[in-house]
C-alpha cells in the first residue's frame, strides 16, 4: 500500500465517489460527460476528499452491464485528469481490462465490487502493478443479486460474509497481492436486505478482526431510505444524508479505515465534530 493511504489520520479515510455513468442511482448521470466528472472530482478535492473513487459501471439493483470499451471511455480520461492534477484515485471496476488502463492513466487503488469473482485476472493486474485492491463481498452481478440475499447457516449474514471475504483474500494472496495492500468491503446492500445491512454494520468486530483494513460504503444506499420510509415510500436518494451521517459517525468510533461518500463536505465536518469531541482543550484564559 503506498505511503498515503497506509499512514494512520486518526480518522477513516474519505473516498469521495464519481460516477461516471447515466444510470448511477445516486445521481441519475449527473456527471456522465468526462468533463463534468472531472469537475466534480476537483469540488470533492476542495471538500477534503482522501481519495476519490471513479467508475463507469452502475452497480444499483437490476442495473445492465456496459461494453468494456465504453467503461473504458467513461473513466480513463477522466482518472487521467484527476490524478494529473494530484489526486489518489481509485476505480472502480470488475475488469481487468479497466483495471489495467486505470492504473497506467494513474489509479493507485482498484475498487472490485465483486472481489475479483467476476473477472479472476483482475487480481494478476493488481499484483503486478504493486496497487491496493479493495474486495469487496459479492455474490452476483447487479440484475440478479436479490435472489442471492439468503444468510441461514450459522452467524448468520455476518458469519457468511467473514467467511465468504476471508476466501477471496485466499485467492488475492495465491495471486500475489500481499497483505498490506488489501482492504476489505462488506458490501452494503448487495445480495443484503435492509435488515442484513444493518445486522452488519452492527457487528462490524468479526471483520475487523480479520486484520485487514476495512472500507464501508453506506452512502444513500436502498436500507437507509427504508428506514426513513414514510407513507409515500422510501426517503428518496438525496434526502437520506442525516442517517448515513450518523453511521459514518459510528464507522469512525468502530475504527474502519475508510468511508466511501457522496458527500464528502458533510463526511468531513461529521468527522471534525467527532474528533473535537475526543480532544481535550485548554479553557479559555480567564474562564474556569
Amino acid at each position: 500500500m503506498i505511503p498515503a493511504l497506509a499512514v494512520p489520520l486518526g480518522r477513516p479515510r474519505v473516498m469521495g465517489v464519481v460516477n461516471v455513468t447515466p444510470d448511477s442511482f445516486s445521481d441519475g448521470g449527473r456527471y456522465a460527460a468526462p468533463a463534468d466528472a472531472v469537475a466534480h472530482g476537483l469540488a470533492l478535492l476542495e471538500q477534503g476528499a482522501d481519495l476519490l473513487d471513479i467508475g463507469g459501471e452502475s452497480t444499483r439493483p437490476g442495473a445492465t452491464r456496459p461494453l468494456v470499451a465504453e467503461e473504458l471511455a467513461r473513466v480513463v480520461p477522466v482518472i487521467r485528469e484527476l490524478a494529473g492534477a494530484g489526486a489518489l484515485v481509485s476505480v472502480d471496476t470488475m475488469r481487468h481490462e479497466v483495471a489495467e488502463a486505470a492504473l497506467e492513466a494513474g489509479a493507485v487503488v482498484v475498487n472490485d465490487v465483486s472481489g475479483g469473482l467476476a473477472d479472476p485476472a483482475v487480481l494478476d493486474v493488481v499484483a503486478d502493478a504493486g496497487a491496493t485492491y479493495v474486495a469487496m463481498h459479492w455474490r452476483a452481478h447487479s440484475d440478479r443479486m436479490r435472489d442471492f440475499a439468503v444468510y441461514d447457516g450459522p452467524g448468520g449474514v455476518v458469519a457468511a460474509v467473514c467467511r465468504e471475504l476471508e476466501e477471496r483474500v485466499e485467492a488475492i494472496r495465491a495471486a500475489g497481492v500481499a497483505d498490506d495492500r488489501i482492504v476489505l468491503d462488506p458490501g452494503l446492500g448487495f445480495a443484503k436486505t435492509a435488515a442484513h445491512s444493518w445486522e452488519l454494520l452492527r457487528d462490524l468486530d468479526p471483520l475487523l478482526a480479520t486484520g485487514h483494513r476495512l472500507l464501508v460504503g453506506a452512502s444513500r444506499k436502498t436500507f437507509l431510505g427504508t428506514l426513513l420510509a414514510d407513507d409515500a415510500g422510501p426517503r428518496p436518494v438525496g434526502e437520506r444524508e442525516a442517517a448515513h451521517l450518523a453511521v459514518v459517525l459510528e464507522l469512525a468510533r468502530a475504527g474502519v479505515w475508510g468511508v466511501r461518500v457522496h458527500d464528502v463536505r458533510s463526511a468531513r465536518d461529521a468527522l471534525a465534530a467527532l474528533a473535537a469531541m475526543r480532544t481535550e482543550t485548554p479553557s479559555e484564559e480567564g474562564r474556569p
